[in-house]
């Protein structure tokens, strides 16, 4: 079994910056992909960014140019580095452990993010 761990949340005003972690733990196999997702109020959970462990990213395009993903192996921990936030970017944010072969997905418990125009 996977635990996934969020810290970091809070309110914060808009154009300013968040960093969110995510501690895994566990049995933790090495080659896998972690990422954040989020979820508004009354909206599907969407996907923000993910990095795999070998260290290639990608971002959602609403995101992209404001939030850096990474991670350090070591540790199983993954960050997202928000900055220039704005109201849309209000949400719950979920962290997330995806296996590829076969594929599974482990889930934390979600940390929110304010952010007040």
């Amino acid at each position: 079994q996977v635990q996934l761990v969020e810290s970091g949340g809070g309110l914060v005003q808009a154009g300013g910056s968040l960093r969110l972690s995510c501690a895994a733990s566990g049995n933790i196999f090495s080659i896998n992909v972690m990422g954040w997702y989020r979820q508004a109020p009354g909206k599907q959970r969407e996907w923000v960014a993910a990095i795999s462990n070998g260290g290639s990213t990608n971002y959602a395009d609403s995101v992209k140019g404001r939030f850096t993903i990474s991670r350090d192996n070591a540790k199983n921990t993954v960050y997202l580095q928000m900055n220039s936030l704005k109201p849309e970017d209000t949400a719950v944010y979920y962290c997330n452990l995806r296996y590829p072969n076969p594929p599974y997905d482990y889930w934390g418990q979600g940390t929110q993010v304010t952010v007040s125009s």
